[in-house]
């Protein structure tokens, strides 16, 4: 999926293809070119020349070759290049992809590769399940990024709020003081699917299961309805609209106007609402959101990206050792810093420590999840039916009528309604 979390977070990256560099003249002549497609904004240039140096410099036969893309339109793009002869030996692809472009049969199997020498054991599961379809190991999990609760120090030090809240209980609690005439509690706009995703699976509920290969739409199971039904409670405790999503408008506009406690949001967005109101410099902070107890953190939607390998790939061999490289401790680290990314592993957190929101992403990564694996869940998300259930329940319908509603939809898109 294209990690629209992202926006703002990280920097841009030049659109030309990048080739060996630091090599003495003529030292290309016995290197073989080896092509890997990343996308635009995903990383630096300083990290792809850094990368590049040091690959080259370790593997003599090889020059790399980075080609960007954008993430508009790439899904058929990918589609063709693994149906081709020519394919790059490695592909970034958004996680919840995967599903579908292991469905056309043509990427290679790395399990091996993610026990043997990645420990695939320890990667998070919202990278790494995604990437796993019917037990084989398709995707190896690059980067994450995931939501968080941005607040503004100033309101909730006005609000006599000195604890940052760790369960839903607290959160609420905490809140419905920064409620008050003048001040939203928090702003959440009614549509804003992946907070609700997050606290469903909280309680123990799907999007959509997988029944034995017959995917149907879950949204009105009671533990699916408790979900809604927090998040309800939730959006009641600030002026968001009920039949929008947080674009429209943008959330982070809505908190520049300094009314708003807090908001959900990646970390990166920081930097947009400062960018609209210099004055709240300086006055952000970030937590984790809650879970239902202190132990954990509340689950949340895990954008990031996997790395695939074309099984048609000419150089598909030397594919799977950049893809090693690259999801490897010493340039996962490297990453994490440059592009305030979580890393692949909860154990490789503490390299972003210092980065107040890059730590709260990477402590709620720890319960991060992906959308259903099913390969046609891109068809739920081009026509939305969770979209106008959730505004439906927020006016007033009947949450068990509506859900059932919009589950039967979901079934319908995902072919097995």
């Amino acid at each position: 999926m294209k990690i629209r979390i992202l926006a703002g977070a990280v920097a841009l990256v030049s659109s030309l293809a990048l080739s060996g560099c630091g090599l003495l003249p003529g030292a290309d002549a016995d290197r073989s070119t080896v092509t890997v497609w990343l996308m635009k904004g995903s990383a630096s240039q300083g990290f792809l020349d850094r990368f590049t140096a040091s690959y080259e410099a370790e593997h003599p036969t090889v020059r790399l070759e980075f080609v960007l893309q954008e993430w508009g339109g790439i899904g058929p793009k990918v589609l063709k290049a693994l149906d081709s002869d020519d394919a790059p030996a490695v592909i970034e692809v958004g996680n919840t992809q995967v599903a579908q472009y292991a469905e056309s049969g043509g990427l290679r199997d790395l399990t091996l590769e993610s026990l043997r020498d990645l420990g695939g054991e320890d990667w998070l599961p919202g990278l790494a399940e995604p990437g796993r379809i019917n037990g084989a190991q398709y995707g190896i999990p690059w980067y994450a990024a995931n939501r968080v609760v941005i607040y503004h120090k100033d309101l909730f030090a006005q609000a006599g709020i000195t604890e940052i809240p760790t369960t839903r209980d607290a959160w609420l609690d905490t809140t419905e003081r920064l409620d008050t005439a003048g001040r939203q509690g928090i702003y959440l706009a009614g549509q804003n699917w992946y907070v609700l995703a997050g606290f469903i699976w909280d309680e123990g509920g799907e999007l959509a299961e997988d029944r034995g290969g017959d995917w149907r739409g879950a949204l009105h199971s009671p533990a699916a309805l408790r979900g809604m039904d927090f998040y309800r409670t939730l959006q009641g405790l600030g002026d968001g609209p009920k039949d929008a999503d947080e674009q429209t408008p943008p959330e982070t506009d809505v908190f520049a106007g300094g009314s708003v406690a807090q908001i959900i949001s990646v970390p990166g967005s920081a930097a947009l609402i400062e960018q609209q109101n210099p004055e709240l410099r300086g006055k952000l902070g970030y937590f984790p959101i809650p879970g239902k107890s202190a132990r954990k953190p509340g689950a949340v939607f895990t954008g990031g990206s996997d790395l695939i390998v074309p099984e048609g790939a000419e150089r598909r061999s030397e594919g799977v050792e950049i893809v090693k490289a690259l999801a490897g401790t010493k340039w996962q680290t490297e990453l994490a810093r440059a592009m305030s990314y979580v890393p692949n592993k909860p154990a490789l957190a503490g390299v972003v420590e210092g980065q107040e929101g890059t730590s709260a992403m990477a402590a709620g990564a720890t319960q991060g999840r992906a959308t259903p694996g099913s390969p046609s869940w891109p068809a739920v998300e081009a026509d939305n039916p969770i979209k106008p259930y959730m505004t439906a329940v927020l006016e007033g319908g009947d949450p068990a009528e509506e859900a059932k509603k919009a589950s039967d939809r979901i079934s319908a898109k995902l072919g097995t309604g």
